[in-house]
């Protein structure tokens, strides 16, 4: 069998895939060539189906387990990257919620240090500190007195933590909203992903249950 042209990959690909245990051994002909069969095909098949749902190293693991003997390690590798997918969606559910609760957050200029801060949104300077421990505000040190100085994301950060607090949101669902504000470039531009990234998850989640499919057959022999 052509298991390479088969499904489109260069002989140095399925090689090196049977090499790192992707693909059960191959037994090898008189003249030394690997010979390939439909078992190896079925093994392919799940492992290029198992990629785009939990990636090329989960997916690698899965297969190096069934093929040690270890079909319990490889369900649980699976279940894992079914958990992660639930804990990410569960996160884009709180990132809406949290969303829902913000007021507009107006644009920030100059520095500001943690009393006039605690004093603007209303809460203690202590707060802004646990805050901080929390990593929910990142505010820099003034290299000559020490203190803490907050730039223009910084209160933008605040702002957005004082709120989520009133709306009841525990600090640790805060966090993650705030790393993707952070990596979103801010509230507005977060929003505006919302639907790719809801997109994305349901992708995801059809690949992991396509890569389920090839991966019980595989198992099925």
């Amino acid at each position: 069998m052509d298991l390479a042209r088969a499904h489109g990959l260069s002989t140095q690909a399925v090689r090196n895939y049977e090499a790192a245990g992707i693909l059960p051994a191959a037994e090898r002909g008189p003249q030394g060539y690997r010979s390939y069969t439909a078992r190896h095909a079925r093994a392919l098949d799940a492992f290029l189906a198992l990629v785009p749902g939990h990636g090329h190293a989960a997916a690698a693991a899965i297969l190096q387990a069934v093929h040690r003997g270890a079909t319990a390690d490889a369900l649980r590798l699976v279940d894992e990257g079914h958990a992660r997918l639930l804990d990410d969606r569960r996160t884009l559910t709180s990132v809406e919620a949290a969303l829902r609760d913000l007021d507009p957050v107006p644009p920030e200029r100059g520095d500001v240090f943690v009393g006039p801060l605690a004093h603007r949104l209303g809460v203690r300077p202590a707060t802004l500190r646990k805050w901080e421990r929390a990593g929910l505000v990142r505010p820099r040190r003034d290299p000559r007195t020490g203190y803490r100085v907050f730039g223009a994301a910084d209160v933008r950060d605040a702002r957005l933590v004082a709120q989520l607090r009133r709306g009841g949101h525990l600090l640790e669902r805060i966090a993650p909203v705030l790393d993707r504000v952070r990596s979103a470039g801010g509230v507005e531009p977060l929003a505006a992903t919302l639907t790719d990234w809801h997109a994305r998850l349901t992708a995801r989640g059809r690949a992991m249950l396509r890569g389920a499919a090839a991966l019980d057959a595989y198992l099925e022999g």
